[in-house]
């Protein structure tokens, strides 16, 4: 299993357009990856849905995973993503 962390940049946290953001570049690069933060249950990162039910706030740290053995670099990008402030744009 590769894990990385990651925390939330953006000012509302993973909220509406944050979180869709975040799901869509999930998609697009294609590896199952699941994010929890804090004691909740892991949640499938490409589920709009799932996401937003964690309820991260900004500075909130989420953990990201995958089985994927090729899946390194996705979850290196995909951390590196979250801590962008997508709401500054």
């Amino acid at each position: 299993m590769i894990t990385r962390t990651a925390t939330i940049a953006s000012s509302v946290g993973l909220h509406a357009r944050p979180a869709n953001l975040f799901v869509q570049e999930v998609a697009r690069l294609g590896v199952p990856v699941m994010i929890h933060t804090g004691g909740k249950k892991p949640v499938d990162a490409r589920s709009m849905l799932g996401v937003m039910t964690l309820g991260a706030k900004h500075g909130d740290i989420v953990t990201l995973t995958s089985e994927d053995a090729g899946a390194t670099e996705a979850l290196e990008s995909l951390a590196a993503f979250l801590e962008i402030d997508h709401d500054a744009a």
